[in-house]
């Protein structure tokens, strides 16, 4: 099988050559074997895993998306993917991804709190001023 994971703005993976692929839908985990029929799955975050012959099992952490297979081409669409080729390493980079990400939501949610605060404040000042 061929597998392309996609990001929005840019091709994550494209690896051919795939024996198997393991993702997790809204319905649970589910494999895809070469000859499987055709399908499409809603993808929720977790791991997603796939095997070659070459690099034998290779993990992804991957957000919400969806998952499309047809023929022997297999297209992730995700919102972010984060690599590793053992569960450890993927799981430090997971924690790192997620420190960076708790960062800058609390960054962006202190503007959001300044621009209420100023906006709040100017409809007083109009309000009163009528």
């Amino acid at each position: 099988m061929n597998l392309k994971v996609l990001l929005p703005f840019r091709i994550f993976a494209d690896i051919s050559g795939v024996t198997r692929i393991v993702a997790e839908s809204i319905q649970g985990s589910f494999g895809l074997l070469p000859h499987r029929l055709d399908c499409a799955a809603a993808l929720v975050p977790g791991i997603l895993s796939y095997e070659t012959p070459a690099a034998g099992t290779v993990y992804l952490a991957v957000d919400e998306g969806v998952l499309v297979k047809t023929g022997a081409e297999v297209l992730v669409s995700v919102r972010r993917a984060i690599g590793a080729l053992d569960l450890a390493a993927l799981n430090q980079a997971v924690k790192r991804r997620f420190a960076v990400l708790d960062s800058q939501e609390r960054e962006v949610r202190a503007a959001v709190k300044k621009m209420d605060a100023g906006l709040l404040g100017r409809l007083a000042v109009f309000q009163h001023e009528r």
